[in-house]
């Protein structure tokens, strides 16, 4: 193990105990673009799957260094984007027992055939697996991200705001839906990343004015990403204690988290930021973000409904 290794890893220890953090991966064995449902999608501009599989690699190797368990998903043909796990459900509950899986209910028909593989790994690892109503676009942690106590939910371009309300009364926990506005920020993990409880990455131009209101009134320290960087998918990093992994080339925010006393780490993920998805996109936290308070205590102890 290298020094670098041993910093992450200790860290995380530091801050987890004996708890190891637990992510869900896919394999990018059939990713490619298939189809286009974003901006970033191109067909005429393909993944080079062999790079493609060892960027993959490398970050799964990167989140091992900083702790966490990796767990990974069968990969599917015909499901390019199943290797985003992010978008399989909303986690919530407490990590020793009473684990639910809120699953989504996909806007585009090209990936609703990822759900029903989404819901027999969760129910195979104990999870009870919950949805909305199908009249609610509703696409996982991709567009619900906790921050403390608050859950945030992104709606208009891939998610229902009226879904999220409906969320909220399933999970007995305040809900703040924002509005996002930009298509290439098209899921509020490309746009929003919590970090503790009460830090947050941002970038302020992907929101409304209600929603960077909404944001400033909740969460005490909010991080602002530069333009540059937000295409670079820097708001798109996974946690992991005061680990903070991002694609590469986001040096700006780097240094502000380095100060700020997180770790961050950088790795290329190019290849999916073809899809519109980087690092986040690729990870679902099993037991719960770093910001979700939920994760320290029994889930019936929860904020209820204002």
């Amino acid at each position: 193990m290298s020094d670098s290794q041993r910093q992450l890893s200790a860290g995380s220890e530091a801050r987890h105990g004996s708890r190891r953090p637990r992510i869900l991966m896919c394999p990018p064995d059939h990713y490619g673009i298939e189809y286009e449902i974003n901006p970033w999608m191109d067909r005429a501009r393909q993944a080079d799957h062999a790079v493609a599989c060892d960027q993959w690699a490398r970050l799964k190797a990167l989140l091992e260094a900083a702790g966490a368990e990796i767990v990974t998903m069968p990969p599917v043909p015909g499901l390019p984007d199943l290797v985003f796990t992010a978008n399989a459900a909303l986690i919530y509950g407490d990590s020793g027992g009473g684990k639910r899986a809120v699953l989504a209910n996909f806007l585009h028909p090209q990936r609703q055939g990822e759900t029903p593989h989404d819901e027999r790994w969760f129910t195979a690892q104990g999870f009870a697996t919950e949805r909305l109503p199908a009249r609610f676009a509703f696409e996982g942690a991709g567009d619900a991200l906790f921050c403390g106590d608050t859950l945030f939910a992104g709606y208009r371009i891939r998610s229902d705001a009226a879904g999220h309300q409906q969320l909220g009364n399933m999970l007995g926990c305040r809900v703040i839906p924002v509005e996002l506005v930009d298509n290439y920020y098209y899921h509020l993990d490309t746009c929003f990343c919590p970090l503790n409880p009460d830090t947050a990455i941002y970038y302020p131009a992907a929101f409304d004015e209600y929603g960077l209101r909404a944001l400033a009134a909740n969460v005490a320290n909010l991080i602002p990403v530069a333009e540059a960087e937000a295409r670079r998918f820097a708001c798109n990093a996974v946690v992991v204690g005061q680990t903070v992994v991002t694609n590469a080339g986001c040096p700006e925010l780097h240094n502000e988290l380095q100060a700020r006393g997180f770790v961050p780490q950088a790795t290329p993920l190019d290849e999916f930021v073809k899809a519109g998805g980087s690092a986040k996109c690729l990870t679902l936290r099993l037991d719960g973000e770093e910001a979700a308070s939920w994760r320290d205590r029994p889930p019936q102890a929860a904020v209820k409904p204002a």
